[in-house]
């Protein structure tokens, strides 16, 4: 399967983006998907999770509460609400479809991973 991200760019601190992720098969309708991110010289790291059928979502403690992820079964398609964007926010946004039916925050438990896109907030 095939994941683009889009909706990266360069914003204000206390701005919002809203990064989407489509699949390009349904194949991934029974999957949970996930984002990631990663900033220049620092491991990637988990941001959200969504289930298979939205049901059950996960964040990290540095997102909870700013961050919103859902999705679109119909579209094949999550999505990543950003809100009270900080500096430390920046790094490259990656989506991913997770092995099983839930979202988990451990990379190795996802099996296809999109290009990334860059977010970048400015102070």
């Amino acid at each position: 399967v095939q994941l683009q991200a889009s909706g990266g760019g360069l914003v204000q601190a206390g701005g919002s983006l809203r990064l989407s992720c489509a699949a390009s098969t349904r194949t991934v309708s029974n999957n949970g998907m996930g984002w990631f991110r990663q900033a220049p010289g620092k491991e990637r790291e988990f941001v959200a999770g969504i289930s298979w059928n939205g049901g059950i979502t996960s964040y990290s403690n540095g997102v909870q509460g700013r961050f919103t992820i859902s999705r679109d079964i119909t579209k094949h398609t999550i999505y990543l609400q950003m809100n009270s964007l900080k500096p430390d926010d920046t790094a490259v946004y990656y989506c991913a479809v997770a092995r099983s039916a839930v979202p988990s925050s451990v990379s190795s438990s996802y099996k296809s991973w999109g290009q990334g896109t860059q977010v970048t907030v400015s102070s």
